[in-house]
């Protein structure tokens, strides 16, 4: 077997000279640090989906009104509990027929577009039958197989129950074809009262956005402010003021929506006003135990040394370089505040009527949420995904300023 290995002579080697200059350039340009930031940032796909998550959530509150011509507080009883998409008869070329929850006879175009509720000709409460006269034609709608439905599935026969057809509706002695449809004229349905899902969805996140921005922007100022204070100063200052904040922690948040709703009555500034004189807690003191660090770093000493006050010495060195924990725990607070809104809003002590938030939506559908369960979980939804973006931002933000991660 031949030797197939070939040997390196001096000739393929060839030397490569570098100058003194050149070994010095530099091959790769410098981050700063917010460059940095931004790089890693970019890198994480959970971070930037959570950011469009919120930019989608906040285009929807501005602009979703767009999509509906209705408002959010119009009430139409004769069109109560529409869902989005509509399970219609064929009548003719021009009309579709629907049959709701409560065994009313509507119609619709072909498109979609729901025209009105019709009133029966004769209804026989005995047989469970109505008629109805639509475009010339007879049409009977029989009902009476909700009774047996309903009669098995209070005896626990729930596979029986579900194999009855709760209702039959006749054209002309005929069963027509079955349609489905998407409704045009409420694009996500209406609720019990009437009034449209996708305008008071709108509106609810008005509110729920509204509240949690300002609640956060009070945090800030706030929280920021006296957990610098306590920080710097330290010793019995920092001890006073700290064990104000632990009192302040110790009273539960409903508390104080109750006590403020006694003085102010209910409304969105008793929320605001709640969560404003609350939620700043956390941001004391996370502040504060980034100041007490940072006040020993020689930058500081220096300050002090040239006379800097202590006003120029927290506003241009300690509250900056603080910068990376205030914006994380700023963006990790903006969804706890949107929950506590929704949740409070949910057991009654938020939103008022005929205004609307998220929670209040979720719990004015609690009732219906096994006839109606989109009335639910369209709420919930929204309320899930903005939680859940701002919680995919705060992480990426977390990792993205966390220096000890740089590479």
């Amino acid at each position: 077997m031949e030797n197939t290995e070939r040997q390196i002579t001096q000739k393929d080697i060839e030397r490569v000279h570098f100058t003194n200059k050149e070994s010095q350039d530099i091959t790769r340009p410098s981050l700063t640090y917010w460059q940095d930031v931004k790089r890693r940032f970019l890198k994480n796909k959970l971070a930037i989906l959570g950011s469009v998550i919120i930019i989608l959530m906040v285009l929807f509150a501005l602009f979703g009104y767009l999509l509906t011509s209705q408002n959010y507080y119009r009430q139409d009883l004769t069109m109560t509990n529409l869902p989005p998409r509509l399970e219609c008869y064929y009548l003719d070329d021009e009309t579709l027929l629907y049959v709701n929850s409560e065994y009313s006879l509507y119609t619709l175009d072909n498109d979609g577009t729901v025209r009105e509720r019709l009133e029966p000709a004769e209804e026989n409460q005995m047989m469970r039958e109505k008629t109805y006269e639509v475009n010339g034609q007879k049409v009977v709608l029989n009902y009476k197989g909700a009774a047996q439905a309903a009669k098995a599935r209070k005896q626990g026969d729930m596979q029986l129950a579900n194999s009855i057809d709760t209702f039959t509706l006749d054209i002309g002695g005929k069963t027509p074809e079955m349609q489905k449809v998407w409704n045009k004229t409420y694009r996500l349905g209406t609720d019990y009262l009437g009034r449209d899902m996708l305008a008071r969805l709108v509106y609810g996140a008005r509110i729920s956005i509204l509240v949690a921005l300002i609640a956060t922007f009070a945090q800030f100022c706030i929280g920021v402010l006296y957990g610098g204070v306590a920080g710097y100063l330290g010793g019995r200052v920092d001890n006073i003021m700290m064990r104000i904040v632990d009192i302040i922690s110790t009273v539960p948040l409903t508390l104080y929506v109750v006590l403020l709703m006694v003085v102010m009555g209910p409304g969105i500034k008793t929320i605001i006003i709640a969560l404003g004189s609350v939620y700043w807690v956390d941001m004391a003191r996370q502040v504060r135990g980034q100041v007490l660090n940072i006040k020993q770093q020689e930058f500081v000493l220096a300050a002090r040394t040239i006379g800097a006050s202590a006003k120029r010495i927290m506003l241009r060195h300690l509250i900056p370089n603080s910068m990376s924990t205030i914006i994380v725990t700023l963006t990790m607070n903006i969804p706890s505040a949107i929950f506590t809104e929704s949740f409070l809003s949910f057991i009654g002590l938020g939103i008022s009527a005929p205004a609307a938030s998220w929670g209040t939506l979720a719990s004015d559908a609690l009732g219906g949420l096994r006839s109606y369960p989109y009335q639910l979980l369209l709420p919930s939804l929204c309320i899930c995904l903005t939680v859940l973006g701002f919680n995919f931002l705060g992480d990426g933000l977390r990792d993205a300023l966390d220096p000890k991660l740089r590479k």
